[in-house]
Order: C-alpha cells, then structure tokens, then sequence
C-alpha cells in the first residue's frame, strides 16, 4: 500500500542509522537475523495439519512423520543461521567508474571454520541481483556485486546484505552491512563526440622555452598522424600498441603545432549551455586526446589541471569532472 512506503523508509533509515559504517565486518548473534520463508510457513501449516489429525484419528505414525518432520526443520534452522554465523566480510577498495556503466564490488567473504560454507548470496540492498558463491573450509573466497551507479559523484558505496537458505530452503538468514568506502564516479562519455577544439596560442616565454626543447633534439609532444608525416616522426610504440588493442589510430611527434599551440579542453569550447552535457563531452575529450598520446589540460568550474599526459593525468582529469 502506498501509505506504508513512508513508515517503511522511516523504519529502514532507523536499522541503518544503527549499523556503524565498516570496510570490514564479522557476523555474530548481534548482526546476522533469522525469519521463515514462503516454504517455511507452509511447511509449518502442514506440520500443524498433520498433527491436529494425528490427535484426531490417534495416529501413531502419524506422530512419528510429524515430530520427525519438525526435528528436520529444527535442525535445518540451526544449520541456517550458523552457516552465515562466524563469516568474516571485507569489502576491496571500489575502483573509479563511468555514470550510467555497470560496476562492481568485490568483497571477500573469510571462513576459519574446518567446514564449507554453502549457498552464501550478496547484493547491493533492495537492488535484487544477487551472487552467489560457496566458501571453502579455512579459505577464502571473493564475491564480485553488480551495481549501476546512476550520477556522477563521489557516493558513499550503499548498503550491502548477504543471506543464506542452505540447507533446506525453510529459513532465511540474513545480514546488513553499511561499507565505510566511497566510489568516484566519472560522468558517462559522450557517445559521439566532435572532434578535438583548436588549440591555444602559448604566450612567448613558453614559446621560446618549446623551441629552445626543440632545438636540443627533443620533442613536447604529440599529435595525430597526418598523410604525408615523414615515417621518421612516427611514434612507432605507441603505434605497436594501438594494434595491440586492435585500433589503427597513428600519432606523430610534432614539430610545429606545439612549438606554438596547447590543447586546452574549456568547458566553454564545448557548445553546451546543459552543464552535464558539458561534462559528458569533456570527458569524451579526455578519453580522446589520452588515447591519441597528446598534451592537454583541462578547464571546468573554475579549477584547471595543467596540460599534460599519462594515465596519471587523466585520472586526475576525470575527477575533476566527477567533483566539480
């Protein structure tokens, strides 16, 4: 109903306000809860059933089945609960991701029982994809969580539950978890972007400082591969790569455009009057430029990252888009 969904919020935001935010959790009799399932309950209606027919029509056997029956459930349910009882959980640190891509958490579930562990399933809670895994007696084992995160950011990773039926389907043992962690989120790449914005004119000490470079044989940077480029200016490692990676994509040195030029990615260069869509297309240009091997910085809400390359730079790149 839908007066219920506010008490429920208001009921599900008091249990997490009670559940202090951990990388690291170990479940005892504190944090780990037990109810019946669907098969439960009906089983325990049948076990009812049977015995108020047993008493009925004096039933010897019809005792035996019952009690026999209700010993299982017991048992099944103490089985339940410390299968999932004395389980050591650590969340890995959550690597950067796209707005809008699919990521995952990885978790490592930790079993100093000389028994196995079976049917342990986590899920980010309320999403409803679960996976599920079995740990091994004195090991480990590790648990990779699908989650889409929706907006760019930097998010606190969400709460998390495990659960178990084992052995027999009867009881649902379950558990908790708010992780400590946080999760940068990159905002999701234009589809199709235009092509790199021109570049800016460097101010005549900066010029001078490229050329004196230039002059003692070395080279500031580089940019696409243009025809007629002699193949002496190829960068050839670079290019052995991009066919690695199954691209044709060539670079070469340049000895003129940067002498004069740098490649600065402005939010204002983007043509967008929608500040996400400005984002989106930045961060299409950041991938862009550090897959061709070129210099560029980047200039968005006031904060700038001077014009540079490598796999440091972009990530510094990207969180800039993904915090501003």
């Amino acid at each position: 109903m839908s007066w219920l969904a506010p008490i429920r919020r208001r009921i599900d935001g008091w249990f997490l306000s009670r559940r202090p935010p951990s990388d690291t959790l170990e479940l005892t009799q504190r944090n780990v809860y037990i109810v019946p399932t669907r098969a439960g309950w009906m089983l325990g209606a049948t076990l009812l059933v049977l015995l108020v027919a047993s008493i009925n029509y004096q039933l010897n056997l019809g005792y035996l089945l019952t009690f026999l029956l209700a010993g299982s459930v017991a048992v099944g349910m103490h089985v339940c609960h410390a299968t999932l009882r004395g389980l050591s959980m650590h969340l890995m640190a959550p690597e950067p991701h796209y707005a809008g891509a699919a990521a995952a958490f990885r978790v490592v579930l930790h079993n100093a029982r000389r028994s196995m562990r079976y049917g342990i399933g986590m899920a980010v809670r309320g999403s409803g994809q679960w996976a599920w895994t079995d740990v091994p007696a004195g090991g480990s084992a590790t648990v990779e969580i699908a989650f889409r995160p929706a907006r760019r950011g930097l998010h606190p990773v969400p709460p998390l539950t495990a659960e178990t039926r084992f052995p027999l389907g009867t009881f649902r043992v379950w558990t908790v978890w708010r992780p400590a962690a946080q999760m940068l989120v990159y905002p999701a790449p234009e589809l199709q972007p235009p092509a790199l914005p021109a570049g800016e004119a460097l101010s005549s000490e900066a010029a001078a400082t490229v050329l004196r470079t230039h002059s003692a044989g070395e080279y500031d940077g580089v940019r696409a591969y243009r025809r007629g480029d002699p193949l002496k200016l190829v960068v050839w490692k670079k290019a052995a790569r991009a066919q690695a990676a199954g691209s044709d994509d060539l670079v070469s040195r340049d000895t003129q455009q940067n002498q004069t030029e740098q490649l600065w990615l402005d939010a204002q260069a983007t043509g967008l009057a929608d500040g996400e869509a400005r984002l989106s297309r930045l961060c299409a240009w950041v991938l862009m430029a550090d897959r061709l091997g070129v210099d560029y910085g980047l200039r968005v809400g006031g904060r700038s990252v001077k014009p540079s390359q490598g796999e440091a730079h972009k990530r510094a790149c990207l969180e800039v888009l993904a915090t501003c």
